[in-house]
């Protein structure tokens, strides 16, 4: 048994956003240290690993450890009718989840079915990463929608002190030179000099429920699976995609 509580409820639904990006359905773990989800998107190119500490809800109420698999996309739709100042109440009841949002002088309940899953990746990619840069989020998410003018794939280029984009379509091409001393990025650490392809969907899917004023780190090696990491509040997801390799 279980019963845990969000004093905002709004914050749960961005938190569902940054899994359901990949995802239509995934099996939350509630353990006593927190609650996490690991999955792969339907496609199998990328990885959405996702934990939220206990500290971040006002009552964590958890008898045992409990796997709760949901369709996501249902999840979301219940979250997006959250009103200002509600609380979100989740627990357990039998085979279905219950959702109550909880406001000054009302209650709203809705219930879920629970839904078999299948098995969740046990591992991340084993990746030595030679780069890692952190930027912000606000400014990524704008050379993502610069670069998808032109193309769907993006490289990303490190060297000892630039961080290189650059998009290529057929409608012309892209490329931008970022110094490890400029406003956009917080950090540049280069062991080695890497590029990698990425499909520019997928990163997009990924980044945009990232609050604008977050750090993202871009961990990196050539031609390997990018990691992509986040907070959302006390929240950590980290996302993996596997390169574009060209035929």
């Amino acid at each position: 048994m279980f019963e845990i509580k969000i004093d905002n409820a709004k914050y749960w639904k961005n938190c569902v956003d940054a899994i359901d990006c990949l995802i239509d359905e995934g099996a939350f773990t509630i353990a006593s240290d927190g609650v996490s989800l690991k999955a792969m998107d339907a496609s199998g190119i990328s990885m959405v690993s996702f934990f939220i500490p206990n500290k971040a809800f006002s009552k964590y109420s958890v008898d045992k450890v409990a796997t709760v698999g949901i369709n996501l996309d249902n999840m979301s739709k219940i979250l997006n009718s959250s009103r200002q100042d509600e609380q979100l109440v989740m627990k357990d009841d039998g085979n279905k989840l219950t959702i109550e949002f909880v406001g000054r002088n009302s209650r709203r309940r809705y219930k879920l079915p629970l839904i078999d899953v299948r098995k969740n990746p046990e591992k991340e990619p084993s990746v030595a990463f030679e780069s890692t840069v952190n930027v912000k989020g606000d400014s990524l998410k704008e050379i993502l929608r610069d670069a998808n003018l032109l193309s769907s794939y993006i490289n990303f280029k490190t060297d000892k002190g630039t961080f290189k984009v650059l998009a290529r379509g057929d409608a012309g091409e892209l490329e931008e030179e970022h110094m490890d001393n400029a406003e956009f990025i917080n950090k540049l650490e280069v062991s080695k000099a890497s590029s990698a392809t990425f499909n520019l969907e997928y990163l997009t899917k990924i980044i945009n429920p990232c609050p604008a004023d977050s750090q993202v780190n871009l961990l990196l090696k050539t031609e390997e699976p990018i990691r992509i990491e986040y907070s959302i509040g006390d929240a950590k997801v980290s996302y993996y995609l596997a390169p574009y390799m060209e035929s």
